[in-house]
């Protein structure tokens, strides 16, 4: 395992990587004072998805994972800060509101444009460094890669989707960001555990999927957006005495079975010549 300051790196050697760019919690610096509270500025974190891939080290997986908050800058956004949903409610890169859009910061203390930049050379650049160079060490060895974008979300956010999220949302940059057999693979096992899945709906792939899903060269992205409900117990209301919620590992098991099938199918894939 390698460690920086907020970037950690656990290395496997089979033709799978996991990203995990919204696990982090920390508030660095005077982030918390700055913040309208601490709480708010981690509510919207991926919660214990590390714990919920645990089992992917078993499959000999890499994994590279941040442990600075997406409130700070997140690291599935186009550095440019062009939108990825035009026209649609979204957080930006230096997320300014929360997903049901409450205020993050305090009056005065929002990023200007010199300061997005600096996030951008201090904690963005450094972790796409990590996973360009993962990906890079992980080619040399095989033909091809699948590289799995570890994604969670609470089930109802009006601001960002109507009704109820399906449980499994596999984004694919409708299908430019790999072959459709991964698709598949992945796919099956979420469609027959009859828990709701789609592909390409409201999450069609961030800028991690989007911008390293290249099957020409032989890297295949997907991203995996998962409800929260299906691994933590969602409770009705959302506050600072009810979440987040405890990393429970027999609730999550059931879910984590289709997920380590997920994984297989897709290590399968990678290992074929499909």
């Amino acid at each position: 395992m390698t460690t920086s300051d907020f970037v950690v790196i656990e290395r496997g050697e089979a033709p799978l990587l996991l990203s995990m760019p919204h696990v982090g919690t920390a508030l660095p610096g005077d982030f918390e004072r700055r913040f309208v509270s601490p709480w708010l500025a981690r509510r919207d974190a991926d919660w214990h998805g590390e714990k919920l891939y645990g089992f992917a080290r078993d499959l000999g997986a890499t994994i590279v994972r941040t442990t600075v908050s997406r409130s700070v800058i997140d690291l599935n956004r186009d550095p440019s800060g062009v939108s990825l949903y035009p026209g649609r409610a979204t957080t930006g890169l230096c997320p300014l509101d929360t997903f049901d859009g409450e205020p993050l910061y305090r009056p005065g203390e929002e990023p200007d444009d010199a300061e997005i930049a600096r996030r951008r050379a201090d904690w963005f650049a450094p972790y796409h460094a990590a996973l360009a160079e993962e990906i890079a060490r992980l080619r040399q060895i095989h033909p091809k890669i699948v590289l799995y974008d570890c994604h969670s979300i609470r089930s109802t956010i009006p601001r960002l989707f109507p009704g109820l999220l399906p449980q499994f949302n596999l984004g694919t940059n409708s299908g430019a960001a790999c072959a459709p057999a991964l698709t598949a693979a992945i796919a099956a096992p979420c469609a027959e555990s009859r828990l709701g899945h789609v592909v390409d709906g409201r999450f069609k792939g961030g800028w991690i999927t989007r911008h390293y899903g290249r099957p020409e060269t032989g890297v295949h992205a997907i991203q995996m957006e998962l409800a929260i409900r299906g691994y933590l117990p969602e409770p009705e209301t959302i506050d600072e005495s009810t979440w987040p919620i405890a990393f429970d590992p027999d609730f999550a098991a059931p879910l984590a079975r289709t997920l380590r099938a997920a994984l297989d199918g897709a290590l399968a894939f990678a290992r074929s010549d499909r």
